[in-house]
Formats: structure tokens, C-alpha cells, sequence
């Protein structure tokens, strides 16, 4: 398959260093969380990165699947929360993600459709849907 975008951030110091852009555009102090035993910072998580990662990549293909539908839509909003979990199959932990997802301007039918639909089509779905426990719901 022909490569359509592609991207590349380095970390230095894992959960208590940072994470950039080659290009040094992106640049981001990464710490771990005080639920983990880290210290009160502004500094951002992994998790956190994963949860607006996805939530944007998910509302797009969730804007998208209306569109090629021809419905119209007021306004989409997708809230990614993602956990840590314990894995039952080694003893360590997993993630899980939950979405909660509205859409504005169509009824409660349409938006489970639609929701589903943009599970298929978007890449972080796709990428996360045998390994990371997955809970969505629609508002």
C-alpha cells in the first residue's frame, strides 16, 4: 500500500522526559501521573496523548460518514478517556478506552449508526480494536 501520511516523534527520559517532532515543531514535556506515583506538573502522559490522538481522529471519521451520506450535521464531540486496567492474562496492566460521542442535529438512530460506522473507518479503531478493551457510548 502506498504510504498516504506518515510521522515521527522521538521521546527522551520515557514517562519523565519529553516527546518531539523531528522538525521541532511539536515538543512536549511528558511526566507520569501522580495516580503513579508521579509528582504534581502541567507536564502531559502518555495516556493523555493517546486520548486526544484518538478523539480527533475519531470525530473526523465520525464527520466524514455523515458527509457520505448527504445528512447534515449541527456539531460532532468525542470524549476519549483512556485507563489503565489490570490484564488478567499476565498480571500487568492494558489499556481500555472509553468514548462518549454526540452528534448535534440528528436523532438517537442515526447516531448509533454513525458511530458504528466511524469505528470501521477510522485508523485508530482499527489499530486498537484486538488489543485495548473498548466501551463507546452515544449521548
Amino acid at each position: 500500500m502506498k504510504t498516504l501520511f506518515e510521522t515521527t516523534m522521538t521521546n527522551t527520559g520515557g514517562r519523565d522526559g519529553a516527546a518531539y517532532s523531528l522538525d521541532n515543531i511539536f515538543y512536549l514535556d511528558v511526566a507520569k501521573p501522580q495516580a503513579l506515583g508521579g509528582s504534581a506538573t502541567t507536564a502531559t502522559n502518555p495516556e493523555q496523548l493517546l486520548a486526544a490522538g484518538y478523539s480527533a481522529c475519531f470525530n473526523s471519521a465520525l464527520e466524514l460518514v455523515p458527509e457520505a451520506g448527504k445528512v447534515e450535521i449541527e456539531k460532532s464531540e468525542v470524549i476519549a478517556t483512556v485507563a489503565w486496567i489490570g490484564d488478567k492474562d499476565n498480571g500487568g496492566v492494558k489499556l481500555a478506552v472509553k468514548l462518549v460521542v454526540d452528534i448535534i442535529g440528528i436523532d438517537e438512530e442515526l447516531k448509533k449508526e454513525y458511530v458504528e460506522k466511524a469505528h470501521q473507518y477510522c485508523p485508530y479503531s482499527k489499530a486498537i480494536k484486538e488489543s485495548v478493551d473498548m466501551e463507546t457510548s452515544v449521548l
